[in-house]
Protein backbone atom coordinates (compact mmCIF):
# COMPACT_ATOMS: atom_id res chain seq x y z
CA UNK A 1 0.00 0.00 0.00
CA UNK A 2 1.26 3.41 -1.26
CA UNK A 3 0.00 6.56 0.13
CA UNK A 4 -2.85 8.16 -1.12
CA UNK A 5 -2.56 12.02 -2.58
CA UNK A 6 -5.73 12.27 -4.08
CA UNK A 7 -7.30 13.89 -0.83
CA UNK A 8 -9.19 10.69 0.32
CA UNK A 9 -10.15 10.22 3.78
CA UNK A 10 -8.10 7.10 3.63
CA UNK A 11 -5.19 8.00 3.77
CA UNK A 12 -2.51 5.29 4.87
CA UNK A 13 -1.71 5.50 8.62
CA UNK A 14 1.95 5.39 10.22
CA UNK A 15 2.30 4.57 14.19
CA UNK A 16 5.08 6.66 14.98
CA UNK A 17 6.81 6.46 18.88
CA UNK A 18 8.21 9.91 18.57
CA UNK A 19 5.18 12.75 18.19
CA UNK A 20 4.60 13.54 14.69
CA UNK A 21 4.69 16.94 15.31
CA UNK A 22 8.04 16.69 16.73
CA UNK A 23 9.64 15.46 13.20
CA UNK A 24 9.86 18.20 10.78
CA UNK A 25 9.10 17.68 6.92
CA UNK A 26 6.89 14.34 7.10
CA UNK A 27 5.09 13.81 3.60
CA UNK A 28 1.42 14.95 3.82
CA UNK A 29 0.25 11.73 1.61
CA UNK A 30 -0.12 10.04 5.24
CA UNK A 31 -1.94 10.16 8.58
CA UNK A 32 0.02 9.80 11.63
CA UNK A 33 -0.52 8.15 14.98
CA UNK A 34 1.75 8.53 18.22
CA UNK A 35 2.29 5.48 19.92
CA UNK A 36 5.17 4.26 22.40
CA UNK A 37 4.36 1.48 24.15
CA UNK A 38 1.93 2.77 26.28
CA UNK A 39 -1.13 0.15 27.28
CA UNK A 40 -3.92 1.82 25.02
CA UNK A 41 -3.88 2.11 21.35
CA UNK A 42 -3.94 5.69 19.60
CA UNK A 43 -6.52 4.05 16.83
CA UNK A 44 -7.71 0.43 15.60
CA UNK A 45 -4.29 -1.40 14.46
CA UNK A 46 -5.89 -2.95 11.70
CA UNK A 47 -5.75 0.35 9.79
CA UNK A 48 -1.91 1.06 10.85
CA UNK A 49 0.18 0.63 7.16
CA UNK A 50 3.86 1.46 8.35
CA UNK A 51 4.49 0.52 12.41
CA UNK A 52 7.84 2.17 13.62
CA UNK A 53 8.49 -0.03 16.58
CA UNK A 54 8.94 1.58 20.00
CA UNK A 55 12.74 2.05 20.88
CA UNK A 56 13.83 0.17 24.00
CA UNK A 57 10.75 -0.88 25.51
CA UNK A 58 11.41 -4.83 25.12
CA UNK A 59 9.92 -7.49 22.72
CA UNK A 60 6.65 -7.75 24.49
CA UNK A 61 6.05 -4.23 23.73
CA UNK A 62 7.18 -4.14 20.03
CA UNK A 63 5.26 -7.22 19.52
CA UNK A 64 1.81 -6.57 20.93
CA UNK A 65 0.10 -4.90 18.32
CA UNK A 66 1.21 -6.81 15.84
CA UNK A 67 -1.13 -9.84 15.42
CA UNK A 68 -4.33 -6.84 14.77
CA UNK A 69 -2.19 -5.22 12.42
CA UNK A 70 -4.41 -6.41 9.48
CA UNK A 71 -3.04 -3.61 7.34
CA UNK A 72 0.64 -3.46 7.62
CA UNK A 73 3.09 -2.98 4.53
CA UNK A 74 6.14 -1.55 6.88
CA UNK A 75 7.77 -2.46 10.50
CA UNK A 76 10.47 -0.15 11.10
CA UNK A 77 12.70 -1.15 13.73
CA UNK A 78 14.71 2.05 15.49
CA UNK A 79 17.88 -0.64 15.97
CA UNK A 80 20.42 -2.24 13.72
CA UNK A 81 19.60 -5.39 15.74
CA UNK A 82 15.95 -7.32 14.74
CA UNK A 83 16.36 -10.76 16.36
CA UNK A 84 13.30 -10.01 18.39
CA UNK A 85 11.12 -9.14 15.44
CA UNK A 86 11.75 -12.09 12.68
CA UNK A 87 10.26 -14.60 14.66
CA UNK A 88 6.81 -12.63 13.83
CA UNK A 89 7.08 -12.07 10.20
CA UNK A 90 5.65 -15.19 9.35
CA UNK A 91 2.28 -13.59 10.70
CA UNK A 92 2.19 -10.69 9.54
CA UNK A 93 0.40 -10.41 6.16
CA UNK A 94 2.19 -11.35 2.64
CA UNK A 95 4.28 -8.60 1.67
CA UNK A 96 5.18 -6.45 4.73
CA UNK A 97 8.66 -5.29 5.15
CA UNK A 98 10.48 -5.37 7.58
CA UNK A 99 13.60 -2.55 7.90
CA UNK A 100 16.13 -2.04 10.27
CA UNK A 101 18.55 1.27 12.05
CA UNK A 102 21.73 0.68 9.95
CA UNK A 103 23.37 4.01 10.75
CA UNK A 104 21.07 4.95 12.95
CA UNK A 105 23.26 4.07 16.22
CA UNK A 106 26.64 4.46 14.80
CA UNK A 107 28.14 7.26 16.31
CA UNK A 108 26.78 6.58 19.94
CA UNK A 109 27.76 2.83 19.62
CA UNK A 110 31.08 3.11 18.60
CA UNK A 111 31.67 6.52 21.36
CA UNK A 112 31.03 3.75 23.92
CA UNK A 113 32.99 0.74 22.54
CA UNK A 114 36.28 3.18 22.36
CA UNK A 115 34.55 4.61 26.03
CA UNK A 116 34.45 1.05 27.28
CA UNK A 117 37.89 -0.06 25.72
CA UNK A 118 39.87 3.32 27.54
CA UNK A 119 38.17 3.03 31.00
CA UNK A 120 38.89 -1.08 31.07
CA UNK A 121 42.85 -0.75 29.86
CA UNK A 122 43.42 2.52 32.20
CA UNK A 123 41.53 1.10 34.89
CA UNK A 124 39.32 4.02 35.41
CA UNK A 125 36.38 1.45 37.05
CA UNK A 126 38.89 1.14 39.88
CA UNK A 127 40.11 4.56 40.28
CA UNK A 128 36.38 5.47 40.96
CA UNK A 129 35.83 3.08 43.78
CA UNK A 130 39.01 4.67 45.12
CA UNK A 131 38.01 7.80 44.82
CA UNK A 132 34.20 7.17 46.77
CA UNK A 133 36.68 5.47 49.66
CA UNK A 134 39.08 8.85 49.45
CA UNK A 135 41.93 6.77 48.89
CA UNK A 136 44.71 7.90 46.43
CA UNK A 137 45.76 5.03 44.50
CA UNK A 138 48.34 5.40 41.28
CA UNK A 139 48.93 2.93 38.89
CA UNK A 140 50.89 2.05 35.92
CA UNK A 141 48.24 0.72 33.36
CA UNK A 142 48.05 -0.41 29.65
CA UNK A 143 47.20 2.05 27.05
CA UNK A 144 45.45 1.64 23.61
CA UNK A 145 48.45 3.11 21.86
CA UNK A 146 50.62 0.44 20.59
CA UNK A 147 48.12 -2.32 20.89
CA UNK A 148 46.39 -4.95 18.07
CA UNK A 149 42.77 -4.10 18.18
CA UNK A 150 40.72 -6.97 16.17
CA UNK A 151 37.13 -5.44 15.45
CA UNK A 152 34.61 -8.52 14.73
CA UNK A 153 31.82 -7.48 12.61
CA UNK A 154 32.67 -4.93 9.89
CA UNK A 155 29.43 -3.19 9.35
CA UNK A 156 28.60 0.11 9.58
CA UNK A 157 29.07 -0.38 13.30
CA UNK A 158 32.57 -1.94 12.95
CA UNK A 159 33.70 0.59 10.68
CA UNK A 160 32.75 3.62 12.71
CA UNK A 161 34.82 2.03 15.85
CA UNK A 162 37.74 2.09 13.59
CA UNK A 163 37.20 5.43 12.88
CA UNK A 164 37.41 6.86 15.87
CA UNK A 165 40.20 4.32 16.75
CA UNK A 166 42.30 6.18 14.43
CA UNK A 167 43.09 8.59 16.58
CA UNK A 168 45.08 6.19 19.01
CA UNK A 169 48.20 5.68 17.50
CA UNK A 170 47.16 1.54 17.62
CA UNK A 171 49.57 -0.81 16.38
CA UNK A 172 46.94 -2.15 13.99
CA UNK A 173 43.49 -2.79 13.32
CA UNK A 174 42.26 -6.30 12.11
CA UNK A 175 38.69 -6.37 10.83
CA UNK A 176 36.56 -9.53 10.87
CA UNK A 177 32.86 -9.72 9.01
CA UNK A 178 31.08 -12.42 7.90
CA UNK A 179 32.94 -12.85 4.27
CA UNK A 180 36.01 -11.11 3.13
CA UNK A 181 36.39 -8.17 0.87
CA UNK A 182 38.66 -4.77 0.91
CA UNK A 183 37.67 -1.87 1.86
CA UNK A 184 39.53 1.62 1.55
CA UNK A 185 41.20 1.13 5.03
CA UNK A 186 42.26 -2.27 4.25
CA UNK A 187 41.62 -6.01 3.98
CA UNK A 188 38.12 -7.77 5.87
CA UNK A 189 38.96 -11.07 7.04
CA UNK A 190 36.31 -13.77 7.00
CA UNK A 191 34.93 -14.98 10.49
CA UNK A 192 37.19 -18.26 9.38
CA UNK A 193 40.04 -16.69 9.97
CA UNK A 194 39.53 -16.38 14.08
CA UNK A 195 41.43 -18.75 15.19
CA UNK A 196 44.40 -17.46 13.84
CA UNK A 197 43.58 -13.71 14.11
CA UNK A 198 42.68 -14.02 18.09
CA UNK A 199 45.74 -14.96 19.44
CA UNK A 200 47.49 -11.84 18.27
CA UNK A 201 44.98 -9.26 19.15
CA UNK A 202 45.12 -7.25 22.40
CA UNK A 203 41.92 -6.21 22.83
CA UNK A 204 38.86 -7.84 20.59
CA UNK A 205 35.44 -5.48 19.92
CA UNK A 206 32.47 -7.90 19.29
CA UNK A 207 29.89 -5.60 16.93
CA UNK A 208 28.73 -7.83 15.15
CA UNK A 209 24.95 -8.67 14.31
CA UNK A 210 23.10 -11.76 16.68
CA UNK A 211 22.11 -14.29 14.25
CA UNK A 212 22.21 -18.40 14.16
CA UNK A 213 24.99 -18.12 13.06
CA UNK A 214 26.75 -15.58 15.57
CA UNK A 215 24.99 -17.32 18.69
CA UNK A 216 27.75 -18.16 21.07
CA UNK A 217 30.19 -16.90 18.65
CA UNK A 218 32.71 -16.01 21.52
CA UNK A 219 33.06 -19.72 22.92
CA UNK A 220 34.97 -21.44 25.51
CA UNK A 221 37.28 -22.07 21.98
CA UNK A 222 36.96 -18.34 21.24
CA UNK A 223 38.25 -17.26 24.15
CA UNK A 224 40.83 -19.60 24.89
CA UNK A 225 42.86 -18.18 21.62
CA UNK A 226 42.72 -15.15 23.39
CA UNK A 227 45.88 -13.93 24.33
CA UNK A 228 46.94 -13.53 27.95
CA UNK A 229 45.46 -10.38 29.26
CA UNK A 230 43.58 -9.37 26.77
CA UNK A 231 40.66 -7.36 26.81
CA UNK A 232 36.72 -8.60 25.27
CA UNK A 233 34.41 -5.85 24.36
CA UNK A 234 30.66 -6.44 23.65
CA UNK A 235 28.97 -3.82 22.20
CA UNK A 236 26.79 -6.29 19.73
CA UNK A 237 24.52 -8.37 21.71
CA UNK A 238 24.83 -10.43 25.10
CA UNK A 239 24.10 -13.95 22.72
CA UNK A 240 26.92 -13.69 20.92
CA UNK A 241 29.59 -14.17 24.28
CA UNK A 242 28.96 -17.79 26.05
CA UNK A 243 28.47 -16.05 28.91
CA UNK A 244 29.62 -19.21 31.18
CA UNK A 245 33.16 -19.82 29.52
CA UNK A 246 33.88 -15.71 29.83
CA UNK A 247 33.00 -16.31 33.61
CA UNK A 248 35.25 -18.58 33.52
CA UNK A 249 38.72 -16.76 32.02
CA UNK A 250 37.82 -13.99 34.39
CA UNK A 251 37.74 -15.99 37.23
CA UNK A 252 41.14 -17.32 36.54
CA UNK A 253 42.40 -13.39 36.07
CA UNK A 254 43.69 -14.62 32.20
CA UNK A 255 40.88 -12.02 30.43
CA UNK A 256 39.31 -9.10 31.12
CA UNK A 257 35.83 -7.49 29.88
CA UNK A 258 33.98 -4.87 29.10
CA UNK A 259 30.19 -5.13 28.31
CA UNK A 260 27.47 -3.16 26.86
CA UNK A 261 25.64 -6.16 26.69
CA UNK A 262 24.75 -9.86 28.36
CA UNK A 263 23.46 -13.31 28.11
CA UNK A 264 20.85 -13.07 29.96
CA UNK A 265 19.97 -9.40 30.08
CA UNK A 266 18.86 -7.54 31.42
CA UNK A 267 21.50 -8.94 33.96
CA UNK A 268 19.53 -10.38 37.30
CA UNK A 269 21.09 -9.10 40.69
CA UNK A 270 22.92 -11.82 42.08
CA UNK A 271 24.01 -12.86 38.81
CA UNK A 272 28.09 -13.84 38.95
CA UNK A 273 29.43 -11.62 36.27
CA UNK A 274 28.46 -8.76 38.67
CA UNK A 275 30.50 -9.73 41.20
CA UNK A 276 33.46 -11.10 38.05
CA UNK A 277 37.23 -9.90 38.37
CA UNK A 278 38.11 -7.87 35.26
CA UNK A 279 34.57 -7.20 34.15
CA UNK A 280 33.22 -3.35 33.42
CA UNK A 281 29.82 -3.52 32.78
CA UNK A 282 26.66 -1.02 31.05
CA UNK A 283 23.58 -1.32 30.76
CA UNK A 284 22.99 -2.17 26.88
CA UNK A 285 23.56 1.58 26.61
CA UNK A 286 25.30 2.03 23.39
CA UNK A 287 22.28 3.87 21.86
CA UNK A 288 20.60 6.03 23.91
CA UNK A 289 22.46 8.96 23.85
CA UNK A 290 21.91 12.85 22.49
CA UNK A 291 23.17 11.28 19.15
CA UNK A 292 19.78 9.00 19.08
CA UNK A 293 16.76 11.67 18.51
CA UNK A 294 17.81 13.82 15.35
CA UNK A 295 19.32 10.49 13.78
CA UNK A 296 15.86 8.51 14.49
CA UNK A 297 14.03 11.86 13.46
CA UNK A 298 15.79 11.97 10.29
CA UNK A 299 15.42 8.14 9.23
CA UNK A 300 11.72 8.66 9.84
CA UNK A 301 11.46 11.03 7.58
CA UNK A 302 13.16 9.63 4.62
CA UNK A 303 11.55 6.36 4.94
CA UNK A 304 8.48 7.36 4.95
CA UNK A 305 8.54 10.33 2.22
CA UNK A 306 9.89 6.72 0.50
CA UNK A 307 6.63 4.57 1.49
CA UNK A 308 4.21 7.85 0.76
CA UNK A 309 5.94 7.96 -2.72
CA UNK A 310 5.61 3.57 -3.23
CA UNK A 311 10.27 3.88 -3.49
CA UNK A 312 11.93 1.40 -2.67
CA UNK A 313 12.72 1.84 1.27
CA UNK A 314 16.15 1.69 2.67
CA UNK A 315 17.47 -1.54 5.16
CA UNK A 316 15.14 -4.23 4.27
CA UNK A 317 16.33 -7.21 6.13
CA UNK A 318 13.25 -9.37 5.51
CA UNK A 319 9.63 -9.54 3.64
CA UNK A 320 6.77 -11.15 5.12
Amino acid sequence: MSADHSGSAARPLAWLPIPPEEIDDLPRGLEYAHWDGGPDFPSDPARCAFYCVPYMKGAAVATRPLSRMSGLRVVQALTAGVEELLPEMVRLPSGTRLCNARGLHDASTAELALTLTLAALRGVPGFVRAQDAGEWRPELRPALADRSVLVVGYGSIGAAIEDRLAAFECARVVRVARSARVTARGPVHPVADLPELLPDADVVILSTPLTPETVKLADAGFLARMRDGALLVNVARGGVVDTGALLAELESGRLTAALDVTDPEPLPAGHPLWKAPGVLITPHVGGPSSAYLPRAKALLRDQLARFALDEPLRNVVATA
